[in-house]
């Protein structure tokens, strides 16, 4: 397989060994967390991947941000002009910094159904469809007309919804969403699907409804709770893990020390086993030097600044992550190992996947992104809606 053949030997090997691991905690009856960052994940495919791992019953609960759970609920990708954004009739200081906003392309059903729900200003469509401009596939939401603000407009319609259910905005959008994002699959499997409380940033309104919807204590004993329950986590193209890995509750890397003398429910990572996929060789780089001379745990024990001990880039999660005993870092392209990963786990363990991701740039990855764009629907609304029908606890 060309994908495999284009990984460099180690990172060949950490997919090999995380394959056998992940198939034995799953024969065991074990639970595998998935904790993604936005960008590459969506533009890969990584996150219907995950979506249809979570449908398998091989991963059995999410971590992600307010982006990613935005564009999920926007139908992860779609295909868009990029427009001069005058054509909105917003002034130069109200437009991104190259001048431009985009339009969605949207098949006539989906068009109509904006139209009937959120309403629709069809001259401004019009106008932005008559603009010249690159096509292109990308994140849904955004800066596209009426992506982007249909999005916003759902998510603050669902909000007070979820505050009365006393639930996520996220986990109230799930049964609304496509089957084939996180959220949708984790909701038709009754998994959780959580933002982290570092992630929670960005995503527009999307991300302060999310913020706004159960407070932040409350979603940090969540998060608590998936990664305790957690044998295998995974953690995708994500930044601020140190925040994720320790928070407020979080023992072995010294957080959570007074957590349970206040009453709280902490937990350890300590035998936690921990897989990150990054690009970053000096994450590689700071693993090894804390396991053959313990250079990390050192810097901390004498109070002194890391990137000067170790003499590298130090990002602040390469501090959580070198020191846990069960991390492993897997330095190499997610849109090339996730496809891997997802085959060869499906494969051990005697299941089918119904869906492949595959590394972007490719004919096979650019295929799977048309597959995305015309199969994965925004969400329903209404769906959701009814879904959160007796739900209401006023929490």
């Amino acid at each position: 397989m060309a994908l495999w053949r284009g990984l460099p030997p180690l990172a060949r090997a950490e997919i090999s060994r995380a394959v056998r691991l992940w198939a034995r905690i799953k024969r065991a009856g074990g639970r595998v967390v998935v904790a993604t960052g936005s960008g590459p994940n969506l533009h890969e495919g990584a996150t219907c991947q995950v979506a249809e791992l979570v449908r398998l019953g091989l991963v059995d609960g999410v971590l992600t941000s307010s982006a990613v759970a935005g564009h999920e609920m926007a139908g992860v990708l779609e295909r868009v002009r990029r427009v001069p954004g005058a054509r909105l009739g917003l002034t130069q200081g109200s437009l991104p910094a190259d001048g431009r906003a985009e339009v969605a392309l949207l098949p006539r059903a989906e068009l109509e159904r904006r139209a009937a729900g959120e309403g629709l200003d069809r001259e401004l469509y019009r106008r932005l469809l008559s603009a010249p401009g690159p096509e292109i596939i990308k994140v849904a939401g955004n800066l596209a007309y009426p992506t982007g603000l249909w999005l916003e407009r759902a998510a603050q319609a669902l909000l007070p919804l979820a505050q009365e259910a006393g639930l996520p905005l996220e986990a109230a959008a799930g049964p609304g969403c496509d089957p084939l994002t996180m959220l949708g699959a984790c909701a038709r499997r009754r998994v959780p699907c959580l933002v982290s409380v570092p992630q929670l940033v960005g995503g527009g309104r999307v991300g302060l409804a999310i913020g706004d919807s159960i407070p932040v204590s409350q979603r940090s004993r969540r998060v608590a709770a998936l990664l305790s329950s957690a044998d295998l986590i995974i953690e995708s193209g994500v930044a601020l893990t140190q925040e994720i890995h320790d928070g407020p509750l979080e023992t072995y890397t010294g957080h959570g020390l007074w957590a349970g003398r206040l009453g709280g429910r902490p937990f350890s990572l300590r035998d936690k086993a921990v897989l990150r996929i990054d690009l970053d060789p000096n994450l590689a780089r700071a693993w090894r030097l804390e396991r053959s001379q313990g250079a990390v745990a050192a810097a901390i024990h004498q109070g002194r600044p890391k990137t000067k001990s170790l003499g590298m880039a130090f990002r602040m999660e390469m501090s959580g992550f070198a020191r846990l005993p069960g991390a492993r870092p897997l330095v190499a392209d997610l849109g090339a190992v996730w496809p891997l990963l997802a085959a060869r786990v499906c494969k051990a363990v005697g299941v089918k996947a119904a869906f492949l991701c595959y590394k972007q740039g490719t004919p096979p990855g650019e295929a799977v992104r048309g597959y995305i764009v015309e199969h994965v629907r925004p969400l329903d609304l209404e769906q959701a809606r009814r879904a959160l029908r007796g739900k209401r606890t006023w929490r």
